[in-house]
Formats: structure tokens, sequence, C-alpha cells
């Protein structure tokens, strides 16, 4: 081995690493103080230091995470689900009906209950075609997931007419647009899902199958993990995930629409990779797609404060995906080692 390769192989400065692995964290940062300046020098106000500011910012991340929360799993898994967007709206339209049919039956608290049921339980069913396409059939993931986006954007649009469906029930109104002492209800319910989230892929079987898998299928085989039973979990909460995005969009919009995730499954795949998952599977956290989720809703909140076109949004989000993937690209290569 020539001494060039042997420096390759001990890998990159500890201070390097730390950067690569802390990436997400201050890129965070570095956006925020950029803001914050710009709000100084241009205004005179401040960006992060106005309560209603972070408080929209928060309001503005919790449907792309929901969806990207479920992605975690599956990204990390090796695979990736194009339908989540669609399914979400499915989901909205179908609160939205039941909602409708059974409170002024049975009364507020049963309808709610009613519909938020239903459109978990539609929910499910794309996450079972889902993981039965990619787990049983051995259909890749991006196909499988396609077909499974075409499907519940069709379903979604005849369910709706083709428009939006209102949707009158107090109790999904609060938990849309109301407060516990000061934090709106809709926060509040993310961090939950966030935290039990956390904890079953950092500490429970199933996350540590997910990890496997995503590492090295055959290995995950020959060690004795029911992959097809695993990735056919995945899928089903991937979708249910999407599902809980879609009642809090019908809450906080008081109605149902089958676009309503159509322009987030960008945002819930930038979620991911931003915060630091490989999508070739096999790394990443639920705490990184958090900050990768805060990332973009800084990005998009903040050019609007700073009276940037909306459609720059989509551009910046777009670069910030791809640096992300140059970087972990970069990274795998920097692991490897040279013969």
């Amino acid at each position: 081995m020539s001494a060039s390769a042997v420096a390759r192989s001990a890998g990159p400065a500890p201070w390097v690493a730390w950067v690569a692995s802390a990436r997400a964290w201050l890129f965070l940062g570095l956006l925020i103080l950029g803001f914050e300046i710009w709000a100084e020098v241009a205004d005179g106000a401040t960006f992060i230091g106005n309560v209603l500011n972070i408080r929209s910012i928060a309001v503005f991340a919790v449907a792309p995470l929901l969806l990207a929360i479920g992605q975690t799993f599956v990204i990390i898994s090796g695979g990736i689900d194009l339908s989540v967007g669609f399914t979400m709206g499915l989901a909205s339209v179908t609160v939205s009906h039941v909602t409708n049919v059974i409170t002024p039956v049975y009364g507020t608290a049963i309808g709610l209950v009613a519909g938020m049921a239903a459109g978990i339980a539609v929910s499910i069913v794309p996450g079972l075609v889902n993981g039965f396409l990619i787990a049983q059939l051995r259909v890749p993931p991006f196909i499988g997931t396609l077909g499974m986006y075409g499907v519940a954007r069709g379903v979604a649009y005849l369910l709706a007419g083709g428009t939006t469906v209102p949707v009158d029930n107090d109790a999904l109104s609060w938990i849309g647009n109301g407060t516990i002492g000061g934090v709106p209800v809709v926060v509040i319910l993310t961090v939950l899902a966030l935290l039990v989230l956390h904890y079953m892929l950092s500490q429970s079987k199933f996350g540590q199958y997910t990890y496997a898998i995503g590492g090295n299928r055959a290995a995950a085989v020959r060690a004795g993990i029911n992959v097809r039973g695993t990735t056919m979990r995945l899928y089903v909460l991937s979708a249910v995930c999407a599902a809980v995005g879609g009642i809090l969009y019908a809450g906080r919009f008081s109605a149902g629409a089958a676009q309503a995730g159509e322009p987030l499954l960008l945002d819930s795949i930038a979620a991911v990779v931003i915060g630091g998952a490989s999508l070739f599977g096999g790394s990443g956290t639920v705490v990184g797609t958090l900050i990768g989720a805060l990332i973009v809703a800084v990005i998009q909140y903040g050019l609007v404060f700073i009276n940037v076109e909306p459609f720059w949004q989509f551009v910046a989000v777009g670069v910030v995906i791809i640096i992300s993937v140059l970087v972990d690209q970069a990274q795998r290569k920097g692991g490897r080692v040279d013969e």
C-alpha cells in the first residue's frame, strides 16, 4: 500500500468528521443567523426573536415533518415512498366526509373519533399495497410507490368530487387551530408523534431491523430477520404518518383536499436527506429529520419574510437536497479503505 493510500485510509481529520456529522445543525444555525441579520439591516426588526415567526415556522414544519418521519423509516431501509402526498390528501378527504356524516347524528366527539379512525384506516390500504408490491413481488420501491401515487391521487379526487370537502366539527377545528399555553395543538401532537417514533427507531427491535435491512438486506435475511414482514410494516407506518398529516390538515383548514400533500412530497424527502439519512439506506435518525424539516421550513418562511418570490423556495430546497446528497456521497467514499 502506498503512502498516499495509507493517508487516505486513515480517514478525514476529526474536525472534518464532526462538521460533516453536525452539518444539519450548523446549516440551520447559519440560516437563522442570515435571516436575522437581513431583518436587522433591512427593517430594524428581528427574525428569530419574534414569537409569531417561531410559531409560524413550527406550524409550517408540521405537515412535511409528519410525512418525513414515516419516510425516514422507509429511506433507512433502502426504499422510498412517493405516494405519501396523495395518501395524506386521501386521508384528509375521508376524514372530512365521515366527520360530516357522523357529527350531526352522534355529536362532535364521536364524529371526530370516527373521522380520524376512517382516515387512518383508509391510509393503511396504500401502505399495505406498497408493502406487498415491494416486499412480496419485489417491485422496485420507486416504481411501486409511484404507481400508488397515481392510484391514491385518482381515488382522492373521485371522493372529493374534484374539489375541496368542507368539514364542520368544532373539536377538529380546535385540533387544527387551537393552542395550549400558547403552543399550537398541531405542534404538540407532532412532537408527541416525534418522540414515539424516535423511541421506536432508536430503541426497539423494529428500529434495529430497519437499519439492518437498509445496511445489508442479504445479511439481514441470514440473521433471521423477517425482511418481508418488516418491509410491509414500514410502508404501512409511512402511510399512517401521512394520514395523521391529513387529519391535521383537515382540522387546520376546516376542509379536506385531494392535493393537500402534493407539494409536500419533495419537502418530506428533503427533510430526511438534509437531516443526514442516506438514500442508499442504513443510516438516518428521527432527530436529524426534525432538523431537516426545520431547515426547509426556515428557508420557505424566511424567503417570504424577506419578500422573495415564493417560487424561489423550490429552487432553494432543491439546491440544498443536491448539496446534501453530494456530502453523503463524499462521506461514503471517504469511509472506504483504498487498497
